[in-house]
């Protein structure tokens, strides 16, 4: 997955903080730890620019690329002006596009439209949050009788607001936004209208949206204004916190690590240790270690961090519990896909692969030294990867790999495959399902 924007990122000169304490209607106010995305008196940290996939950016000559920022700038300039505070954008313009880049966050923002205007928040290269006269009648959006707020890009996920909650043309809103992985909470004037709904990517609805982008300010047509802009990036931890929450039935599953020794582990134990709560494969050892109880059918969440250029793997239903590999389990891959040492791989190789078997979408593991989320479903031959809560790998065994014992093993243990690299995994927990 190509990430073309770095190209257009910049340095954000931040402007001193604004002080307040909410984000609920008076200018110049800002919740506690967020930051401002404008300053109130210009446009520093952005520019103009268009809805495109990130592949459409890594295709431009450079001759194209000067081009196309001219052609922005001076739609900027004619469709978005900063008075009194406020960020007023006019008629059918160009975005304006944050320099910076974004993965999970919580936002802030307040807006008010004229009277038939069409307007919207762009995420992660074209996912859309409408902003609009819901007064204007116009069916042929679909969205418009319903109110401000629905996820206009989608399609196949839910898109609508659950209730109408913005005010009439010409009355300040307050938006809250949640982007966490691919999905979105929205509240409109402190009610929630989209409750942690999936974004699609508009540009490829078979792969998940991407897991950073800009942020874009739109207007279609008629008049919006902005003001409070704010944002606060979500840790690894809080992201994680969330994705549980999403997932839900947390309850229905049993911790299968007791975050101070290997009991209910077999194999390969000295190759791993327990260092803060958390299992670590031993530098320059490991091996395979495994559940000394059997499981046919189940699900497992976990968290794990990897170091620079790490390897390590998820053994399914391996019949035994030897410390060193049989042909006969499945491995799902973990691996630390953004090393240099690792580019002459193969697609099923690779972060959340069915190793030798099945390609899982990459790009969608964070930074190397933070805790990714993943949840492994695995029921009969089928197999499902969601990793910071995008689903990255979806296949039957027996129809990738018919003659691959895996394909048509029942029950066995579920384990751990290090390769001499300190992996480190925690809140690894169970669920068995019919």
């Amino acid at each position: 997955m190509k990430m073309a924007w770095l190209i257009m990122i910049l340095i954000a000169g931040w402007a001193t903080p604004i002080s307040g304490d909410t984000a609920d209607s008076p200018k110049d106010q800002r919740p506690e730890g967020f930051v401002p995305l404008f300053t109130g008196r210009d446009l520093d940290g952005w520019d103009g620019g268009e809805v495109k996939p990130p592949e459409d950016f890594a295709k431009m000559s450079y001759q194209d690329w000067y081009n196309y920022r001219n052609a922005m700038s001076e739609g900027v300039q004619k469709h978005w002006k900063v008075k009194d505070g406020e960020l007023v954008a006019k008629g059918n313009g160009p975005d304006l596009v944050s320099w910076d880049t974004y993965g999970d966050f919580e936002m802030w923002v307040d807006w008010k439209v004229a009277s038939n205007t069409d307007a919207g928040l762009g995420f992660r290269f074209g996912s859309q949050i409408k902003l609009q006269d819901s007064d204007h009648d116009d069916e042929s959006e679909g969205l418009s009788t319903k109110g401000s707020g629905g996820l206009w890009s989608n399609q196949i996920h839910h898109r609508t607001p659950m209730k109408r909650m913005d005010k009439e043309a010409g009355q300040w809103n307050s938006m809250f936004v949640r982007l966490v992985g691919p999905h979105v909470t929205v509240r409109i004037n402190g009610e929630a209208v989209i409750d942690q709904a999936i974004f699609e990517n508009p540009f490829d609805r078979d792969q998940p949206i991407e897991p950073k982008g800009p942020i874009h300010l739109q207007c279609f047509a008629g008049e919006i204004s902005f003001r409070n802009l704010f944002i606060r990036e979500l840790s690894d931890a809080e992201s994680n916190e969330r994705l549980t929450e999403i997932a839900g039935q947390e309850e229905a599953f049993e911790s299968i690590f007791n975050g101070k020794d290997l009991s209910g582990w077999a194999g390969a134990l000295q190759g791993y240790e327990v260092v803060d709560g958390t299992l670590r494969c031993r530098r320059r050892d490991g091996g395979n270690i495994q559940t000394e109880k059997q499981y046919s059918n189940f699900v497992v969440r976990m968290e794990f961090k990897l170091p620079p250029g790490s390897n390590n793997g998820l053994l399914i239903r391996t019949p035994n519990t030897e410390p060193t590999h049989t042909r006969d389990t499945l491995e799902i891959q973990i691996l630390d896909d953004s090393h240099i040492m690792h580019r002459h791989l193969g697609p099923s190789q690779y972060h959340g692969s069915a190793y030798g078997f099945a390609a899982a979408q990459r790009g969608y593991l964070r930074p190397v030294g933070q805790w990714n989320y993943q949840e492994t479903y695995v029921k009969d031959d089928h197999i499902k990867v969601v990793l910071n809560g995008y689903p990255i790998l979806d296949t039957r065994l027996k129809e990738i790999a018919p003659d691959h014992p895996a394909a048509s093993t029942k029950r066995g243990h579920f384990g751990l495959s290090g390769y001499s690299d300190p992996v480190a995994f925690r809140n690894m927990r169970i669920k068995e399902i019919q």
